[in-house]
């Protein structure tokens, strides 16, 4: 018996939209933008990733996730790494972004194209960072960068001056 192929990757995909990201549990990995591509490979079934940054130590745990809940939904395919085009803030959809508001990580503020590719060091001793980064917790943009990097190389740490709490900003890029 031969399954349309376009049956099997409508339902692929409905499988996969339950999959969430393993650092950041309220986002799934299609509202992030790393899960890229259903398609008919040479050998199968194949389900096309993009780390959202090279070394990414997440990556094992979400090719392992998609084996895993694919084979549980009776579907067998092989997970691709692509790595070109680079991963870009810009694929993450607009409910991912409130998601990450709501659980407090502000999304980015800025597309990709709208950023420099290459940032300099400023000639001061501060860090540069992004204009008007409101804070996920109270909505104020009265906040500073504490460190370039947060939990995670795709994130900076923020403070908010006004009601004082750290959150995690999603650097665009």
């Amino acid at each position: 018996m031969v399954i349309a192929m376009s049956t099997n990757v409508s339902e692929i995909w409905s499988v996969l939209d339950t999959l969430s990201d393993p650092e950041i549990p309220v986002i799934t990995l299609r509202e992030l933008g790393i899960l890229r591509d259903v398609r008919e490979g040479s050998d199968g079934i194949e389900v096309v990733i993009t780390p959202t940054y090279s070394g990414c130590p997440a990556m094992e745990q979400i090719h392992d996730d998609i084996i895993s809940t694919l084979a549980a939904n009776g579907f067998s395919a092989k997970v691709v790494t692509q790595l070109s085009p680079a991963w870009t803030t810009d694929w993450m959809d607009e409910k991912g972004k409130e998601k990450l508001r709501a659980y407090g990580i502000a999304p980015p503020q800025k597309r990709c194209a709208e950023t420099q590719v290459v940032q300099f060091m400023p000639k001061s001793a501060h860090l540069a960072q992004e204009d008007d980064v409101p804070c996920p917790n109270c909505g104020s943009s009265h906040t500073v960068v504490s460190s370039y990097f947060g939990s995670t190389a795709c994130k900076s740490l923020y403070k908010c001056l006004d009601c004082q709490e750290p959150f995690d900003y999603f650097k665009p890029y």
